[in-house]
């Protein structure tokens, strides 16, 4: 909970309470405020305050802010396709248009909402409710290989893996122009865009190292067919790195061009390839997907 206590000034007189709370209080609404007095959530001079009370000097004012209860991720009967399984962890082929985990405005309909379907309470719980299992994520337009975590043993060691850059993740993209090398890196720091909060951009400022390799493997008129291996593994980070050397990747609204490919319906991008070690048993797991149909077909319409 958050707690704000305040003491009126000669100035607040006559000010009604839910203004007074709303100019002082960052961030909130004046509905949030009124929200919280009709709830009994703000007190004066130890009082419950009414909604129209307006104020005399020296009234001592006690708003509490509780804690949002965020709501758990309910079980849902969505196809899953498993790529691998067993009692430690699962490999699933996510889809395109399938956001990973629960969030406003999304709430149904996740990959977890399926996951806790099928494997009931046999989720890590490390990142809490609404990400139960999840190791790492994709974007809700990118399809391809997500490996889920069933117990907090999997997850830690999994997530060390990830930390220390020796779990293997492959992409394969087809981007916007004729890249100049058959093969090449880019080292590229990557922050949240100090304009646009929603997008992450290359940045030297609040920032953390990003390093992506690409290797052509066909040209087209227009478009160049690539791999992409992250060596790290930031938000958006092929997105906003192919962007970033005038390559980016075909259909994406938000780091591409103005006229976007809307056929597409988003970035044409695939999670085609991972490869990390067992946590129980040691053992390199490598496993590979083929590419979805909204993919080849744009390929072959490119070709």
């Amino acid at each position: 909970m958050t707690h704000y206590e305040f003491i009126a000034a000669e100035t607040d007189v006559g000010k009604r309470i839910d203004s007074f709370l709303t100019e002082n209080s960052a961030g909130m609404t004046r509905s949030a405020v009124q929200k919280l007095i009709e709830n009994g959530s703000v007190l004066i001079n130890e009082k419950i305050a009414s909604k129209n009370y307006k104020l005399r000097i020296g009234d001592n004012i006690n708003m509490t802010i509780p804690d949002p209860q965020l709501p758990e991720a309910k079980p849902e009967n969505i196809p899953l396709e498993i790529v691998y399984e067993d009692e430690d962890l699962l490999v699933v082929n996510k889809p395109k248009n399938m956001v990973v985990h629960p969030a406003p405005g999304n709430y149904s309909g996740t990959l977890v909402n399926a996951l806790l379907y099928h494997c009931g309470e046999s989720l890590s719980g490390i990142n809490g409710v609404l990400r139960p299992g999840i190791v790492h994520r994709i974007d809700k337009d990118t399809s391809g290989l997500l490996i889920v975590a069933k117990n907090d043993f999997s997850h830690r060691l999994l997530a060390e893996q990830i930390k220390e850059h020796s779990f293997t993740r492959k992409y394969k993209s087809i981007v916007y122009g004729n890249l100049k090398n058959d093969e090449g890196t880019i080292n590229a720091p990557i922050g949240r865009h100090p304009v646009d909060r929603k997008k992450m951009t290359v940045t030297l400022k609040n920032s953390r190292e990003a390093v992506t390799h690409y290797k052509v493997l066909e040209r087209f008129n227009g478009f160049t067919f690539v791999e992409l291996t992250l060596e790290t593994g930031r938000t958006h980070q092929i997105r906003v790195h192919m962007s970033y050397i005038g390559h980016p990747v075909a259909g994406d609204p938000v780091y591409g061009p103005k006229k976007v490919i809307t056929s597409l319906g988003g970035q044409c991008l695939h999670a085609y390839y991972i490869s990390f070690v067992h946590p129980r048993t040691g053992d390199i797991l490598t496993l590979s997907s083929d590419l979805p149909a909204y993919f080849n077909d744009f390929l072959h319409s490119v070709e």
